[in-house]
């Protein structure tokens, strides 16, 4: 897993944005961090072989079943920047504000108490094959979720969907529109 892309995106003289992989948690993590940029979206991030896996979901996660939302991968980051709020300033790349909209743990769906090394495999597994089933334990988003590669908007679309279980809604979550970190909104 390379953060080569990245860094390459980055001027780190000019943007607080973390620069290092640092170690990751016990368990697997995940973040998604809404984003004001030239498009405001929110970063849906899954950590896998120690970085963050990334989509780029421009209407947010749904806990909605019926709701299919578009997934765009974008290039790895650093486990670090799971915990990144900030601003991005004008001129870099993804300039605009940060906020963590929701984070937590999350396994495959299928977990069934493996080792998160193990877990980590599985789910590197599943990117390969291009769908990843997986139970998120958030703040705000609960239950199971699949991430299922689609070639119908081109090479790194995906859709985000919540799967049929006890934590599916049509309650709009995105009107929790506030950090679970710091209880900011973006602006």
């Amino acid at each position: 897993m390379s953060l080569r892309e990245y860094k390459r995106k980055r001027t780190f003289e000019t943007t607080p944005e973390p620069k290092d992989r640092k170690r990751t948690a016990k368990t697997l993590r995940f973040v998604v961090q809404q984003h004001r940029a030239s498009s405001p979206h929110y970063d849906f991030r899954l950590e896998m072989g120690g970085v963050l896996k990334s989509w780029a979901v421009p209407k947010g996660p749904s806990l909605d079943p019926s709701v299919k939302r578009l997934a765009i991968q974008v290039e790895d980051h650093p486990f670090s920047y799971r915990s990144f709020e900030g601003t991005i300033p004008s001129g870099n790349y993804g300039a605009g504000d940060v906020i963590v909209w929701d984070e937590g743990t999350y396994s495959p769906m299928d977990f069934n108490g493996k080792s998160k090394n193990k877990a980590d495999k599985q789910l590197r597994e599943e990117l390969q094959e291009e769908k990843i089933k997986f139970s998120l334990e958030g703040k705000k988003l609960k239950g199971d979720f699949a991430l299922v590669k689609t070639r119908a908007r081109g090479e790194n679309t995906w859709l985000l969907m919540k799967l049929k279980d006890e934590y599916a809604t049509t309650e709009d979550i995105l009107e929790k529109d506030r950090s679970v970190v710091s209880g900011k909104k973006v602006q």
